[in-house]
């Protein structure tokens, strides 16, 4: 299967801690490591790990961690077309693990997208199986339209509406409030739109049909939740690319998610030990 991924990357400090910190306190952190990530990136990986042949249309900073997102991305499987912004530094964000495997991101710097206008081959789209897309102008999403499925999240903002390209799938959690969606607005409705309810699983709606989903069974212990929203839109994307129905897609999705849930960091293998010590106080 050939599979692309529209969106965003960003270079992530993780940082284990015992708790997210009160106003006014200190904890110390451990377990500290860096790896390329964000949505974009996040779907990318899985979508290779599934077993596509996966190209990422990205941009990137013109510093060394928008050079080794990259490298990363590459390493993980991922062929990587990024427009290097020379005017922008790489996007960051230091993600917080807590110990109940819950995260929290703060994330530095501007969001960066690939345009339409940007120079990566994108008549490539036409001949992808499936489709996701995190981030771009409304010129990218409607050259994404071209291919034989197309999920997105509505972290995509404006150009989901500016585009005027119908969904396969709009795939959004019920419990984040950046991700609320008015279809209203929408004047090539989605297809279809997939809503997730965390521990709950999450429900479905295509036409006059509609369907939930439970949460798949955790493979191992669980680790740490960062990457899982991300992961079941992979899950989705490819089983759509594959040609099966939406509830079985959302299953699909489910076992992504189930499996993101297990690791530490959102891949298979972190780029350091994850393993620490750490403690409150100062």
């Amino acid at each position: 299967m050939r599979a692309a991924v529209v969106g965003h990357v960003e270079w992530v400090t993780f940082v284990r801690v015992p708790c997210v910190p009160e106003r006014g306190t200190i904890v110390h952190g451990g377990g500290t490591w860096d790896d390329a990530a964000g949505g974009g990136a996040v779907a990318a990986v899985e979508l290779a790990r599934l077993g596509a042949d996966v190209v990422f249309f990205t941009a990137l900073g013109d510093d060394e961690p928008g050079r080794e997102a990259r490298t990363r991305l590459e390493d993980l499987g991922v062929e990587v077309r990024a427009a290097v912004r020379e005017d922008q530094p790489q996007r960051r964000a230091v993600t917080l693990l807590d110990a109940d495997g819950e995260r929290t991101i703060v994330v530095l710097g501007e969001r960066m997208v690939p345009r339409g206008e940007d120079s990566l081959g994108w008549e490539d789209l036409a001949e992808m199986d499936t489709v996701y897309a995190t981030g771009g102008d409304a010129e990218a999403l409607r050259r994404a339209g071209r291919a034989r499925a197309l999920v997105a999240t509505p972290r995509l903002g404006p150009p989901l509406r500016e585009a005027e390209t119908a969904l396969d799938a709009l795939v959004y959690s019920d419990r984040d409030p950046d991700e609320a969606v008015d279809l209203d607005r929408f004047t090539a409705r989605p297809r279809a739109t997939v809503r997730t309810l965390g521990a709950e699983g999450g429900a479905w709606v295509a036409g006059t049909e509609e369907g939930t989903w439970h949460t798949a069974p955790l493979p191992g212990p669980r680790a740490d939740a960062y990457g899982c929203g991300d992961s079941f839109a992979a899950g989705v994307t490819f089983a759509l690319g594959e040609g099966q129905s939406l509830p079985e897609a959302v299953q699909a999705g489910a076992r992504s998610g189930a499996d993101c849930l297990t690791r530490h960091g959102p891949y298979p293998a972190a780029v350091s030990p994850p393993e620490s010590t750490v403690s409150s106080g100062a």
